[in-house]
């Protein structure tokens, strides 16, 4: 069986760079050596590299030099056809796949992009490169602006190229295809299209085809005026200002690019008041033509401004311009993280991987990465959509962690605050959101308000809290949201992006409690090392647990490593190994293994052991040979905070690792915590943790 695959197309502008990167992420749930290769690219100006393989190197994060990604540049391909012919132009590519291919377990290979001359030359070289390394061929069609019959006809025709070839065909992609051909395309391929062949088809996705304001500022050669740092503006439509103001502005749309002359100060001004008005949508730019820039007095005010558009001017004419720009096609660069994401989820939720999975290598490799963990969290979380309650909707990492979580269709997300202060928020970053889809509640006018009031003081009247107190404790968003989980009305709850810990879970431990048999709420973090996830307890909650409360955590934090795929192997960490040591801190974890192993003897458990020799295979057997946990732990159990909470970050800042947590585990239902020094990356796995901790609650 192959170790590779190969994504062809027979046209430019297939989109299949969604497909490259969704193999790669996918394969990378499986496996951590994934390689990609491109054997001929297009020309790049000086210093620049191809965008395609720097976007997959980026994101992922792949060891491979970007020099040993690719073979030729289009130019040197045909050059070196030319004076030495086909056979030593493909002897060179295999020589350096061949090179890439040893250190990897699969590789994405990516044909070329059909831009330019010598089409027929592009399709011959892709099916006799595709044929010499080995690698069966996934074609990539686009069914933008073509019927359902051309597009039918495009994917025979490919598929009949290839095979007059001799190349394995693995499957066809119908990418960007309306959503009202879908239905009759997949009907009248699959009745043509060989049995064996997997088929895909993949909605046209606008967003995608979007380009940004830099890619219109290259297109055009045009000079930055203002708002260089919101060139990442996405632009979905343009319109000419050419028109009276009043009636232009009826015609501004969602990320809208206003193309007009520089003299017409009015309609610059109307831009840029429609853009701070919560009665109109988002404009994207502008873009200011026939080589004239405004008048002084317009420049002094817009330039003054703290919130201004992206404008950029250029020396074509109006009509030039946006003929220009209608011909802008999109690409996904490495800056463009959004863009990225969303053609992730476009393959994920269009492609039937387990299909694929039959067809190609899958891979059984012993522990987890880092990579395979977080995409097994996204789509175990996905499986069972869980509602979560974030307090904080005022903060733009929740924001923005929110509408991600949302497109990407792995939760129900409710936010707490002002909604017009937040929509007003979602709409200065940017973000793409149906309201619908991310539902505001304001605690002081919600209808669920008195109810919950009435709850509270239920529930908290024996420990004197009054009615009034319980009126005043309802408007904080914490316990709001507590009480939303509390009655169900959400799963879970993620907070602390900018309250304290204790702010986030007094709610919690004042009336969603522990569970049964669970002595107290303890806390893990999910570190994800460079080769590996190991569990880190508890750096979060318990400054000086007992021997008693120290065995808890273990047990519990065991139970969490299992429940997300890491087997269990306990390290109760100490200043020493074994029955070296001596003292009161060292007799205490020894007492609390011993705990352990009596309440839970199918638990993998050693201790006390140092750090060194729980992680480091060469120093646990010199110091434990015979243990099956030292230099394999997976699960380590710290003494105390100070020590835990120091260790976990020490370890994040010096080796890079991501630290997904705390998650707090004991509770009856999921409660989190944010470090108000949470990124947005932070705040999304937090809520997909917390959502697959929801799927255990009935």
């Amino acid at each position: 069986m192959s170790k590779a695959i190969f994504i062809a197309s027979v046209e430019p502008y297939t989109g299949k760079s969604v497909v490259s990167l969704g193999l790669v992420n996918w394969l990378l749930g499986k496996t951590m050596k994934v390689g990609y290769f491109k054997p001929i690219i297009s020309e790049q100006r000086p210093g620049q590299k191809e965008i395609h393989i720097e976007a997959i190197l980026d994101y992922f994060s792949l060891p491979i030099a970007y020099e040993d990604t690719y073979a030729f540049t289009r130019q040197e391909a045909l050059q070196r056809m030319e004076t030495a012919g086909r056979s030593d132009m493909l002897n060179t590519i295999i020589s350096k796949y061949k090179k890439l291919e040893d250190t990897c377990d699969f590789t994405v290979i990516e044909g070329s992009d059909f831009l330019g001359e010598g089409v027929a030359f592009e399709f011959e070289s892709n099916a006799a490169i595709a044929k010499n390394l080995g690698a069966p061929v996934l074609m990539v069609i686009s069914g933008e602006a073509k019927t359902t019959a051309q597009i039918v006809s495009s994917a025979l025709s490919a598929l009949q190229g290839f095979d007059s070839r001799e190349v394995q065909v693995l499957g066809l992609v119908a990418n960007r295809v309306k959503a009202d051909q879908i239905d009759d395309v997949r009907e009248l391929l699959r009745m043509q299209l060989p049995a064996d062949i997997l088929l895909m088809v993949i909605p046209w996705e606008k967003y995608l085809q979007s380009p940004t304001m830099n890619e219109i500022r290259e297109a055009l050669g045009a000079k930055v005026l203002l708002g260089e740092s919101l060139l990442s503006n996405r632009v979905d439509n343009f319109v000419t200002g050419a028109m009276m103001l009043p009636n232009f502005l009826n015609y501004i749309k969602e990320n809208v690019l206003i193309v007009t002359p520089g003299d017409r100060g009015d309609i610059i001004i109307g831009a840029l008041q429609a853009n701070l008005s919560a009665n109109y949508p988002k404009v994207a730019g502008l873009v200011l033509t026939a080589d004239t820039e405004p008048d002084e007095p317009v420049t002094r005010l817009i330039s003054g401004l703290q919130t201004v558009l992206p404008i950029l001017s250029v020396k074509q004419g109006t009509f030039g311009t946006t003929t220009a720009i209608g011909a802008i096609h999109s690409r996904i660069t490495a800056d463009n993280k959004t863009k990225i994401e969303l053609a992730l989820t476009l393959f994920e939720s269009n492609v039937n991987t387990k299909e694929l999975e039959d067809k190609i290598v899958t891979f059984h490799v012993e522990g987890i990465t880092p990579h395979m963990f977080q995409y097994q969290l996204v789509k175990t979380a996905r499986s069972v959509k869980k509602h979560i309650v974030l307090p904080e909707g005022n903060d733009d990492r929740i924001l923005i962690a929110a509408s991600r979580l949302v497109a990407q269709n792995v939760v129900r997300i409710t936010l707490l605050g002002d909604e017009s202060e937040i929509m007003a928020s979602i709409k200065r970053l940017g973000l793409q959101v149906d309201p619908a889809s991310l539902p505001i509640i304001n605690p002081a006018s919600s209808g669920l308000y008195a109810s919950y009031v009435e709850t509270l003081y239920e529930l908290r009247k024996t420990k004197n809290v009054t009615i009034d107190m319980a009126r005043d404790l309802m408007l904080d968003v914490s316990y709001f949201g507590t009480m939303m989980v509390y009655k169900g009305h959400a799963d879970g709850m993620v907070s602390g992006a900018v309250h304290t810990t204790q702010h986030t879970i007094r709610p919690a431990l004042q009336f969603i409690k522990t569970k049964p048999g669970v002595s107290l709420v303890s806390s893990v973090f999910f570190m994800c090392l460079p080769d590996r996830v190991s569990v880190f307890g508890d750096c979060a909650v318990n400054p000086n647990p007992t021997a008693e409360q120290l065995a808890d955590i273990a047990i519990s934090s065991a139970e969490s490593s299992a429940r997300f795929g890491i087997e269990p192997r306990i390290a109760m960490l100490s200043y020493s190994s074994g029955t070296s040591g001596e003292g009161e801190d060292v007799d205490k974890v020894r007492q609390a293994t011993a705990i352990v192993r009596q309440k839970r003897p199918d638990l993998n458990v050693e201790g006390p052991i140092q750090y060194d020799a729980a992680v480091d295979p060469l120093v646990g057997s010199q110091k434990l040979p015979d243990s099956s946990v030292a230099g394999r732990a997976s699960v380590l159990i710290f003494p105390d905070l100070n020590t835990g909470n120091n260790t976990y970050k020490a370890v994040q800042r010096e080796t890079g690792a991501l630290a997904i947590g705390p998650m707090l585990q004991g509770l009856n239902k999921p409660i989190n915590d944010l470090s108000r020094g949470c990124t947005v990356d932070d705040v999304f796995n937090t809520v997909v943790i917390t959502a697959i901790q929801c799927q255990d609650n009935p």
